[in-house]
């Protein structure tokens, strides 16, 4: 339940559904997953002092993302 509800980004209502539970123990559910998993060691994440002082090389990648003009079908107007 858990992981459909992060993979697949839909609501607690869709996923109650899913399961046939109401959405409130749906959400007490993942709630108790994310609060273990975020408690758990191997999920924790460096702070930014940490992030700071250490001498790790960046990769940086750059994605352009303008938009672009589409072409669409011009309307046929009736005289």
């Amino acid at each position: 339940m858990t992981l459909e509800y992060l993979r697949e980004y839909r609501t607690y209502f869709h996923v109650s559904q899913s399961y046939g539970i109401s959405e409130s123990s749906c959400y007490k559910g993942i709630k108790s997953i994310e609060d273990t998993l975020i408690q758990h060691p191997d999920f924790a994440l460096p702070g930014r002092k940490a992030l700071l002082k250490s001498d790790m090389d960046y990769e940086v990648m750059l994605i352009d993302a303008a938009k672009t003009p589409i072409e669409r079908p011009k309307k046929n107007t009736v005289q």
